[in-house]
């Protein structure tokens, strides 16, 4: 781990018990000895459960066991590794995630189709899941409701605090908990999902309208985020939903569009977009919080692929990191997107500074003003391109030599 972000929280927020939800952690030697690097939870009967995966081709073993199972979505435990992601790991791998599942099933007394496994680290290294097995009936025995912090960072890899979230919403009157944590740091460029994350909540709904609640928040939190351009082989989120509000009077909800799930929903896209931010918050070697705003695109689509090309340049943002106010290099990040825009027409904003207007430095800017804005911590970029009504926005940080280091480093 490297050192502490500077966006680092002063102070973690306290995510409350939810009933149905249990969980413990140990120091199982996947990598470290004597590190935190295994989280077992387990969940009450008829728990559903909704995820997004990796559409990496090149998925990992336990993204392949989840995805086949997301299907029937039920769920009575979940398994997860840091420190070896298990993936490209073929038949080894495979054999891996089949011994923790049964492992699992056998501590949770359920099926072994009602586990979920993830893992998170080096990748091309086979996984000892002997030493996951050998922990499970001990941490079922432990397992306890208000876990959640050292379920947090006992699935940290270079991350250098645990990420954590809570919101409250009303279902028909009563009040239900989503609680969720997250990992990543770095290989962040999630595609319909992301480094690893799994949400919570006693809200009784059906696998299918869970999945509705959680597609169309991923578009504003997971999918809107990057740190490197680099898509994890195996990007996992998961949300479960223990049902057990019903005993409080909270309805059973069987279809994504019942009204009912209003104020539910924007509480999922809440707890999304918090955890998201965390994420690149703690992008490894970061200085500063980047957000790119791209508008007058031909689409969101192509506004979002262009916000990011300006994220995902190298030159961008080493000039951020440099405290350089080197326009030239987003006019360059939104010519290469392959999106519609009017390079006449196009204009860029740092904060509230106009940089350029009408396909020029704008009159009255001058560089002195730029370089005084690049000096603060956190950094907003709008560009808008000219051609229509497409707006995106995208949150990314800078590249440091830090994260050279880190990732130099990262097997030694």
């Amino acid at each position: 781990m490297g050192k502490i972000s500077p966006f680092a929280p002063k102070h973690l927020p306290h995510l409350p018990p939810i009933e149905g939800v249990r969980m413990a952690t140990a120091a199982a030697g996947i990598r470290y000895p004597g590190r935190v690097d295994l989280l077992f939870a387990l969940f009450d009967p008829g728990t559903s459960v909704a995820g997004a995966l990796t559409t990496s081709k090149t998925a990992s073993a336990p993204v392949d066991w989840c995805r086949e199972r997301l299907a029937h979505g039920m769920a009575r435990a979940l398994v997860v590794n840091s420190g070896n992601a298990n993936a490209f790991t073929g038949r080894r791998g495979r054999e891996a995630v089949k011994l923790t599942a049964e492992a699992a099933a056998a501590a949770a007394n359920c099926l072994e189709a009602d586990v979920y496994v993830a893992s998170t680290g080096v990748i091309g290294e086979p996984l000892d899941a002997s030493k996951i097995a050998a922990k499970l009936g001990d941490l079922a025995d432990q397992a306890k409701p208000d876990a959640y912090e050292a379920a947090a960072r006992a699935i940290m890899t270079t991350d250098t605090f645990p990420k954590l979230a809570t919101r409250k919403a009303e279902i028909d009157g009563v009040e239900v908990t989503i609680n969720g944590i997250a990992k990543g740091a770095g290989m962040i460029a999630p595609d319909m999902a992301t480094m690893l994350a799994f949400l919570f909540t006693d809200a009784a709904i059906e696998p299918g309208a869970l999945r509705d609640c959680l597609h169309p928040a991923l578009d504003e939190s997971f999918n809107a985020i990057t740190i490197d351009g680099d898509t994890s082989t195996s990007d996992t989120l998961l949300v479960f939903a223990t049902g057990r509000a019903i005993a409080r009077g909270a309805p059973h909800i069987a279809y994504g569009e019942d009204p009912r799930l209003a104020a539910f929903r924007i509480a999922v896209a809440q707890v999304m977009h918090d955890l998201a931010l965390q994420v690149v918050k703690d992008g490894e070697g970061l200085t500063k919080f980047v957000t790119v705003r791209v508008t007058g695109a031909e689409s969101k689509e192509a506004a979002r692929t262009i916000a990011k090309s300006i994220a995902n340049s190298p030159l961008v943002k080493t000039a951020i990191a440099g405290e350089d106010p080197n326009w030239g290099r987003i006019v360059a990040a939104v010519g290469k997107a392959g999106e519609r825009a009017e390079r006449d027409l196009l204009a860029i904003r740092l904060g509230e500074i106009l940089v350029a207007k009408d396909g020029e430095v704008a009159p009255g800017y001058s560089e002195a003003q730029g370089a005084a804005y690049m000096k603060g911590s956190e950094i907003a970029i709008t560009v808008d391109v000219g051609v229509g009504s497409g707006a995106a926005t995208v949150w990314t940080c800078d590249l440091t030599k830090e994260y050279i280091a880190i990732n130099a480093d990262y097997r030694s």
